[in-house]
Order: structure tokens, then sequence, then C-alpha cells
């Protein structure tokens, strides 16, 4: 016969509850998340609170029991990630809770194209791309002429007034980029040279 836990069996550190066993059940009774796992006479019952704020994360493991869309609803209202695997550690199934909707965020994403923002994300962003494309023709492939080109190209990133000549920069620097690779043999394991064409 199950047994209710009377205390949590996980701690405010870990924020972690695992479960697990044979004919694993999952379902909201009385407003509080009940879980019931074990094995044949070793089994517990688990009720958390629906005021709970400290659990982060439902692990499932078992192959076999249910779990009820009340459950898994108030589970992510709680803010906790729920997951299933199986007896190997195969993902199963995983749920996370919804985001709050941030309305000063939402805002200033609408307003990004009008007021600049989005030009200046998009510059630093090619900025930084750029910047790691150099360094790796430079570094890896020793090209210097084309590590040399694709810095000339994020130079005139400052000076962009759209994003339509910022991705007209990026896409002049990716064909020095690629052009650099023209001439990097692809090398395969030698048991795979014959199912190369």
């Amino acid at each position: 016969m199950a047994a209710a836990s009377p205390n949590p069996p996980y701690s405010r550190k870990s924020r972690v509850l695992v479960v697990s066993g044979f004919g694993v059940k999952i379902s909201r009774q009385m407003g509080e998340i009940q879980i019931e796992d074990g094995v044949a006479d070793h089994r517990r019952i688990i009720r958390v609170p629906r005021v709970t704020r400290h659990l982060r994360r439902i692990i499932v493991i078992s192959s076999d029991g249910y779990c009820t869309f009340e459950a898994v609803r108030t589970i992510a209202d709680i803010g906790a990630t729920l997951i299933f695997l199986d007896r190997r550690g195969k993902l199963l199934f995983a749920s996370g809770p919804t985001a709050a909707s941030d309305v000063r965020l939402r805002r200033s994403q609408s307003l990004a194209l009008t007021n600049g923002t989005a030009l200046r994300i998009s510059k630093e962003l090619i900025r930084q791309k750029l910047e790691g494309q150099a360094a790796l023709v430079r570094d890896m492939l020793n090209d210097l002429q084309s590590a040399e080109a694709i810095a000339k190209f994020s130079a005139e990133l400052p000076s962009a007034e759209s994003i339509e000549s910022v991705r007209l920069i990026e896409s002049q620097a990716a064909k020095t980029y690629w052009g650099a690779w023209a001439d990097v043999p692809v090398r395969w394991p030698r048991k795979d040279d014959r199912r190369i064409p």
C-alpha cells in the first residue's frame, strides 16, 4: 500500500523531483499534484501543493503509467518543467511553463524596425560574425588575403544606413569566406571511401 510522503522528497536547493518505478500515476487531486510511484509493495504518494514555488523540474523515469492533462497544466502553472524518460534514458516527452508576457519587451520589439534598434543589433551581430570568420580564415586556413578582405567588409558596417545594406555587406563577406574554403579538400575516413560518390 502506498504511503503519503510527509515532507517533499526534494530539497529547496536541488529543486528537482525524480519519480520512478512501475505504474507511475500523476494527476490533480483537490487542487494538488498527486504523484504515485515505486515498485511492488514499496510505493509512495507525493502531494505537491499548487502554491509550490521552489520546485523547478519533475523527472519521470518509467515506461508505463499515466499523467492527466490537468496535472500537466498545474505543473506548468507552478513554473516547473515535466520530463518523461524511459528506463534507458531516452526522452519521451518534455513540457515547460509558458513564459509570462512582457508588454515592454513586446513594444520594444514592435518599434525596433522604426527607431533604429534593429539596425544597431544587426550591425553588431554581423560585426561579430565577420570577426569570427576573418579569424578562422587567418588562423586555420592561413589565408591572410581573405581575412583582410573580410575585415574590410566588417569596417563598412558602421556606415550602413539600412538592414539591406548590412545584408549586402554580409553577403559580400560570405562570398570571400566560402571562397577561402574552395580549395580545402574534404577528407573522409578511409572506411567510407567506397561510399562517397
